[in-house]
């Protein structure tokens, strides 16, 4: 074997690590999915909850609800966002 081959096949396997490094990576990132979608049914269920117990108090509840739902929803796009830098980045 040549240098130059060597060298050739070295960067190959290089790449290939690089992709999959960034695969693992980005699958990781979006594990945030999968809290956010618990963390949003348990904030409905508490709504349904709490709304069962007192429904003169609607408003509040769902304001304090769609709060909730925003601060929750934007983990997951913050999931999203970093795994598309990892892999386009």
């Amino acid at each position: 074997m040549t240098f130059f081959k060597v060298v050739t096949i070295s960067l190959v396997f290089s790449k290939n690590f690089l992709l999959a490094y960034k695969c693992v990576g980005a699958g990781l990132a979006l594990v945030s999915m999968s809290g956010t979608s618990i963390g949003i049914g348990i904030i409905f269920a508490a709504f349904i909850l709490a709304y069962a117990y007192n429904p003169l108090h609607e408003g509040v509840l769902f304001n304090y609800v769609v709060i909730g739902f925003a601060l929750t929803e934007a983990i997951a796009l913050f999931g999203i966002m970093f795994a598309l830098l990892i892999l386009f980045g």
